[in-house]
Formats: structure tokens, sequence, C-alpha cells
């Protein structure tokens, strides 16, 4: 059904647009710019804060602003550029913004790339009437390791309270005092920690927020924006990658309104300076002696990895981590597949195959009646942009159901997906009755996978299949590229017991794996590439040195099943990448791989088809623990800022995951446990000691804790005071 149009007058030009458009849009769709500073789109509501936008309106006795005014019939509007009122109305609005705003544009970051340095030049009165003094603050104000606020250059457009408020409801950001006294401060002086805090940065139109990592490092005419997709989470969100001097300098977002809208987390934009690490692995390192390395130039790489896998008899594992690109784990496949004849792998994830028919775009999450999040683990750690979408579908009226041990429907942990196959039966059990009717009167839905459980995805397909067709289905994988890696490994055998010949460890998160680490011990040849030196590369009888996603060009795959174009931002410290590496590796055993990626996808490409049939990665399942035995069951999750690149970043550190134990309330209650008492975590003879946080929904009998501060941990605590 297409909109109702209504015809409306701007500037003497008469436009037939959708009945409500915004009056900004309407103009901009004639090629008429109403300058604006407050307004955006993806904050909601206009709220007129700034009045840039005024404009005159026939049958209106004052200045009105457009932004806040949607298109009806008849509605004759003359901006600026036509009557000589909003003209002088925007002047005195300038003049206003100017009154207090130090005019230090050569020193401040925003110089070159500021709303409002342009449009004072484009509309600007050119001069001013004021010679007092202008009102100074301390500068600048940190509101976090990772942002600075220089108070006197603020407008109070309330961009950033907004999105606070409005997109990532963290409620930290506020605006305190009134009137003239009116100033941006967050709640109760505390550091701004939350997830998304960055993107307050690229919001603000003037130089009031910037990054404390790239405050005086650059200038916007010395600088290259190169796009690309950031690598660090399994959504893809697309973004601007500013290099200086063969160097990045920051990471901007990069609107892709089906995947990010826009948004990018912490980690994403903050995480590349991991790639200047002290620690960075730069050459090829050949052990020399049982714990000693030296560096060998590339053809004397080839040369050790070659004799090591010829010795290897055919007996090959490959340790993928997901963070490869498409080309990368086709090189590495075809080398083991063809070359060696192996199929032995340790892959990064498991899915089902059924899932592939339910796709769609991230942006349908948005459109849902009903969002069903299903899984142990929290969808924000895992992809964090996945939790801006939800939140959007309940401000916009969906229904958010969330079945995990701490969610709306409380379930015991690794059950929940086998409990929702229940939801289309005609008599679903008592407590997933109310979901049952929701689901039922939905005409879209939206399935959130987020645990690692192949067999989960059975369960989760067939409650798709069961809903006739209205339900799109996101499987959050725990790595950037496993979709992608997975398809291009395809089958995939399990390592055998005993002696291994070889082992290849690709990407540094997969050593931290305790599977990994195990596999090493018992191989005659360890090949490793990482960035960074580890306890696993204490095992590697080569190292070869990684790349980050900004120094590779390849595919990525995102948690859709939508390939997206990866672009080399900068040049490795190293002089080849892993593709270069294991496509010669690959000739010396007789098979020909390109040493660069060829048939990329085109950017902003739409989510290829619906696939109907692909094989699973066959890995071991995470199957539903049995409630039995005493203390406490135990859920881990990976935090959503952890991992090699997060560790390397000292102003990231703050956002890490506190040392805590989620408990719940009547588990607490039970051991006179109050919330932020020290307790200990014990089991098997490993004890740990962390702070109590008490969760009202979290099931009794559980407990939650993050990967880093569980290791060592069995699946069953029990939790004391200290």
């Amino acid at each position: 059904m297409s909109a109702e149009l209504v015809t409306v007058t701007i500037d003497d030009r008469e436009l037939q647009v959708p009945k409500g458009t915004g009056m900004v849009e309407a103009a901009l769709s004639a090629g008429i710019e109403i300058p604006v500073f407050c307004y955006e789109p993806r904050l909601g509501a206009a709220v007129g804060a700034c009045r840039m936008c005024l404009c005159e309106v026939e049958g209106m006795p004052k200045l009105q602003a457009a932004c806040t005014m949607t298109a009806q019939d008849g509605l004759i509007l003359r901006t600026a550029q036509t009557s000589k009122e909003a003209a002088a109305g925007q002047d005195a609005v300038l003049e206003f913004i100017l009154l207090n705003h130090p005019l230090d544009c050569p020193d401040c970051d925003k110089g070159g790339e500021c709303p409002l340095q342009d449009l004072t030049f484009r509309w600007g009165p050119g001069n001013t009437r004021m010679r007092f003094p202008k009102r100074t603050f301390d500068k600048p104000i940190p509101i976090s390791p990772l942002i600075g606020l220089d108070r006197e250059r603020c407008i109070l457009c309330y961009r950033c309270t907004r999105f606070s408020e409005l997109v990532a409801e963290d409620g930290q950001l506020v605006a305190v005092n009134r009137g003239a006294q009116s100033l941006i401060a967050t709640f109760e002086d505390e550091p701004y920690r939350a997830p998304f805090s960055g993107n307050v940065i690229e919001l603000c139109p003037v130089g009031a927020l910037t990054s404390t990592t790239y405050r005086f490092r650059a200038r916007p005419w010395e600088i290259q924006n190169v796009p690309t997709v950031c690598g660090l989470c399994p959504v893809g969100c697309n973004v601007w990658a500013t290099t200086r001097e063969g160097k990045v300098a920051r990471v901007l977002s990069r609107n892709h309104a089906e995947v990010d809208a826009g948004w990018i987390c912490d980690k994403g934009r903050f995480a590349y300076e991991h790639l200047r690490a002290d620690d960075r692995i730069r050459r090829p390192l050949k052990r020399i002696r049982r714990r000693g390395f030296e560096p060998v130039s590339w053809d004397e790489a080839l040369d050790e990895a070659e004799r090591g896998l010829r010795e290897a008899g055919g007996s090959v594992v490959v340790a993928l981590s997901g963070s490869e690109t498409v080309e990368q784990a086709t090189a590495i496949a075809r080398l083991v597949q063809e070359g060696l004849g192996s199929r032995t792998a340790f892959l990064p994830e498991s899915f089902h195959p059924a899932l592939g028919s339910f796709r769609a775009p991230l942006s349908a999450i948005r459109d849902a009646d009903v969002c069903l999040v299903v899984g142990d683990h929290p969808v924000v750690e895992r992809a964090p942009i996945v939790d801006l979408w939800l939140r959007q579908a309940r401000r916009d009226g969906a229904e958010v159901i969330t079945i995990h041990p701490a969610g709306s429907v409380p379930v015991a942990p690794g059950s929940a997906a086998s409990i929702c196959a229940a939801l289309p039966a005609a008599n679903p059990p008592r407590e997933l009755r109310s979901s049952a009717r929701s689901l039922k009167r939905a005409e879209r839905v939206a399935l959130i996978w987020s645990q690692d459980d192949s067999a989960g995805g059975a369960h989760i397909a067939a409650l798709a299949e069961g809903l006739g067709g209205k339900a799109a289905v996101y499987f959050l994988p725990r790595t950037p590229n496993g979709r992608g890696v997975s398809v291009a490994w395809g089958e995939a055998a399990e390592p055998p017991e005993g002696e291994i010949g070889a082992l290849i460890v690709s990407g540094d998160e997969v050593g931290s794996d305790p599977r990994v680490r195990e596999l090493a011990e018992r191989a005659r040849f360890v090949l490793t590439t990482a960035m960074f030196e580890s306890e696993l590369t204490l095992w590697a009888h080569l190292v070869v040195p990684g790349t980050s996603y900004l120094e590779r060009d390849g595919t990525f795959v995102n948690l859709e099943g939508r390939p997206q174009r990866l672009r080399r931002s900068v040049a490795p410290p190293a002089e080849d990448d892993e593709l270069v590496f294991f496509a010669g590796l690959a000739g010396r055993f007789g098979v020909e791989v390109d040493p660069w990626p060829v048939h990329l996808p085109e950017e902003h490409a739409p989510l290829p088809p619906a696939e109907t049939e692909r094989a699973a990665a066959p890995t071991r399942a995470v199957r539903a623990r049995k409630r039995e035995g005493r203390g406490l069951e135990l859920v881990r999750y990976r935090g959503l800022f952890s991992g090699p690149a997060v560790e390397r970043v000292p102003e990231l550190q703050f956002q890490r995951a506190f040392a805590e134990v989620e408990i719940s309330a009547a588990d607490a209650r039970e051991r006179g446990i109050a919330g932020g008492d020290s307790v200990r975590v014990s089991s098997n003879g490993t004890s740990k000691t962390l702070t109590a946080r008490l969760n009202r929904r979290l099931l009794a009998g559980v407990v939650r804790i993050e990967d880093e501060h569980a290791e060592g941990l069995a699946s069953r605590v029990e939790v004391t005071r200290a």
C-alpha cells in the first residue's frame, strides 16, 4: 500500500511527497538545504533545540523550526534563501551560538569537518557585535579515558544526551543545570562506561566531544578515509579507517542502513591501537632450541613449513580462529585438503544448514512484532549492534521475549533452544503460553539465537518452521567470520587421538582455547600465524606474522550471511601477509592458489538469496548440562571487551568486564551475600575471589562469570563469602 501523497510548497516550488515526511527531508529532495545542528533522524523525534532550521511558514505568526514539522497538504514554507525573516532568524541563532564559542578552529580537532564552521561560512553574518571576553571552562574534561569534553564549544544541541537516553539507553550522559548554566555531564560524574559511548563523538556537530586517542593527531587535509568493514565481531559494521602517514589514526562509522544504521561499538572504534603494540610479531620466527626462536626470511619460513608438513605424512590438523578472510581460509583449506590429503580441522563455529532458509537483514529486527532472544550468552557481548536493533524494536512497540537463565522466561542453562521448540505446539508448557500467544498473533518475528550449540540450531530451525515462514533467524557466532570460514572449509573430520604429525594454528584468538593447546602438545610440528606472542606461540616450531583486519583485502561474511568487502587500510609491518604465505606454501605441494583476493563483493551489495542446503561443520555440541550435584551451575560467556586487540589498548581497559560473579538474589540471600561483597568462587581445587553482583532475574542455582575471570573453574562451583 503506497503512502498518501500531499502537495507542499518550499521556496515557491511545489513538491509532492508522502504525507508525514519531515520538512528537512522534503526540502532536500528538491535540492533545497535547511541547515540543522540538533536534527538527527536516527535519534528519534526532532526536539528543535538549536533553532538553526528556522523558516517562515504561511499562516503562522512566528518563525518555525522546520525539523519539527512534517509534510501536510497545502503547507507553504520559505527558507532563508527566499525569506528575509528566516534569514534574519538564522543570523540571530548563529550569533547566539557563537556568543561564547571559541574561535579556535585551527586548533580544534573538528576544524575542517565541522558543521558549525561550514554553516557559519555559508549562512552566518560574517562579523560579530560582541566585544566582551568569552566564557571559558577547564578543558578537556575527561568524561572517560576515551572521550574528552570541551564545554566552551558545546552548543547544547543535546545529540549526545539523546543518544545516551534514547538509542543506547545507558542513561549516563545528561544535561545538568538550566538556562545559561546548562552543561553536559556524566551521571554522578562517573566515567561514561558503556559499549557504544564513542558514537557521541561523531554525533557532536562541533568540537565539544573529541576522541582522546585521535586528539591533535591529524588534520582533515592530511588524512585518507578508507571504506572497509570492522572485523572484531560477527555484525560486520561498515566503517571508515582514517589513515595518516601509513598508520590508522581513527575509525569512524559508515552508515549501512540494513546492517548497523551508522552505529559502531567502542571495541570497533578504538581497538585499532593494537596495530602498534610493542609485542607485535614482525618477522617469521623459527625455533632453534627448546624455548628459543630466531628471525628468518620468508623463503626460509616456507622451507621450514614445507619440511614440517611433509614429515607429518598426511597427519595434519588445522585450527581456524574465525578471523580469517574467506580467501585466507580457502587457501589453507586447499593446501591441507588437496595438497596434504587431510580434512581434519578445529572449526570456529557450527551452523545448522536449515537456518540458512530464514535469513533477513538485521534491520528487519526493528520491524518485527515479536523479538525472541534465545540462548545463554548476552547479545551485547557477542554482537553489540544486534542489541541496539532490539532496543529500537522495543521502542517501536515490539515485544521482546528473552529465554535464558536471566531472561523474562528463566530456564536452565543450555536448555533454552529445546524448550523453545515447543512454542508452536497446540498446548505448550505453562511458562511458555504467554510467549506462544504473542508469537501466534505476530505477523513478523525475529529469532535471535545466542549460544554455541549445534544441536540447538535444529530446535531453532524447527521453531522457525513452525511459525509458518514469518520468522527471520539470526545466529550470533562467537567469531567475526566464523560463518565464512566454515563454508570455505566445508566438511571437517574430528582430530584423532594420540600423536599428530602437524598442527596449523591460524590466528591469535584460537590460541587461547585449551583444546587447541592440547592439540599442540600432541603435535610433532606446530605452525602458527599470530600477531602477538602468546602461550601458544611458545609451542610453535614456526611462527608466521599475522595481520589485522585493517591490514587485509578480502571477504568477510557477517551473521546475516552477507559477504562484505574488507579493504586494506594500511600495510602490515611484515613483508607479506598470511594469504601470500599459504599460497606460496600450497604451490610447493602442487596446489595453485591466488596470492591475492579475487571476485570481491560489491560495496553495499544486497543480502544474497537464502540458502536451503549447506553442510554444518560437525564440531562437538555443547549439550544442556544436568542439574545434579552440589554447588551452582556456571554459565561462562566471552565478553565484548576481551581478546588480544583490546588487551593492548590502554584506553579501553576501563571497559573490560569487572571481576564479578553474577548470582541470583535467592542464592545470595541463602549464603548471606550482599551486592558488592567479595566472594570466593571455587571448584576442583581452583579458587577465585570475585565481587558479587545480584541479578534478581537470574535463575536460582545458576551463576554467570565472564570467561576472563572463570579460567580453571568447572561447570559447577561453590560460592561463599570471602
